[in-house]
């Protein structure tokens, strides 16, 4: 006797049965209404104008006695004058003679230090570890060893601003010569560049962007350098009016004198902005969130 398989009948398909598939809705790109931004360059002026127009009411009301500190309106009418008097152009001139020379000096300084303690280990193990040494002595303390060596002439203003320039350009470019990715080397290697072409066309293009920073640091330096150096008998340039201006009290030319440094340092850091913006151009960076 043969039992037949039980075959159970098939349920009838239904709406509760049946998968239903997910809903999915296109819905068409909105234009969305363009929101006004207020430029950036409009935006980075906000703080330096909020602290003059704070400053003028300040010094309007009688809140700042101008023994303290001059208003603007003084400090704009003494940069007037002087500019006609011809004081304030040739300060100027002889304190960027003073600040051009150091930087030039002490860029080429380091650079070559940082080039040879970057690219060879024997360079690195008799050049950095000095360089670490010195860069722990204050270098403003060492203005009254270079009035012993060098006198109170131009030279140890010089010396100075190519000693605060040296410090910042040779770690950052070092630091920038050693961040080079090793399997970028190897690939360069195994596709036949010489040691020529490897530093040429992998080492120095990685290199370049710490080169650049350091260079922003390096300029901001050289002008703080020189605040510094032309208080040692200066006879011309910034310095002088400032020690002129301090023996009589006069705030107003000092505030104008400290003005001038600022933007002289301001125009410097906006030059190297706009030239890596076109040496890193093949460089994706990250420019913050909107």
């Amino acid at each position: 006797m043969t039992t037949k398989p039980l075959v159970l009948p098939r349920r009838p398909a239904t709406e509760d049965t049946v998968p239903v598939p997910a809903r999915v809705t296109i819905r068409g790109t909105a234009r969305t209404a363009r929101r006004f931004t207020v430029p950036r360059t409009v935006r980075r002026a906000c703080g330096p104008v909020g602290l003059v127009l704070l400053w003028f009411l300040t010094s309007a009301t009688g809140l700042l006695p101008e023994s303290v500190l001059a208003s603007p309106v003084d400090v704009v009418q003494q940069a007037v004058e002087l500019t006609k008097s011809g004081e304030l152009p040739d300060a100027v001139a002889a304190s960027g003679r003073r600040a051009a020379t150091g930087f030039l000096i002490g860029a080429a300084v380091a650079l070559s230090l940082s080039l040879l303690a970057g690219l060879f280990r024997l360079g690195e193990d008799v050049i950095d570890s000095s360089m670490g040494m010195f860069r722990a002595i204050p270098w403003v303390g060492l203005i009254p060893l270079f009035i012993v060596w060098f006198g109170i002439e131009e030279t140890p203003k010089i010396a100075l601003v190519a000693l605060g320039v040296t410090y910042p350009l040779y770690f950052n470019i070092y630091g920038g010569i050693r961040s080079t990715d090793a399997q970028l080397v190897e690939a360069a290697r195994m596709m036949g560049l010489g040691r020529l072409g490897l530093i040429t066309y992998v080492i120095l293009p990685s290199a370049l962007p710490g080169a650049l920073v350091g260079l922003r640091y390096a300029l901001s330096t050289a002008w703080l350098a020189l605040v510094f150096a032309e208080q040692i008998n200066a006879d011309a340039g910034l310095g002088h009016l400032m020690s002129n201006a301090q023996q009589y009290f006069r705030t107003d030319v000092i505030v104008l004198c400290l003005a001038v440094y600022a933007l002289l340092g301001l125009a410097c850091d906006f030059a190297v902005r706009v030239l890596s913006r076109r040496l890193l151009t093949w460089r994706a960076n990250f420019e913050g969130e909107a």
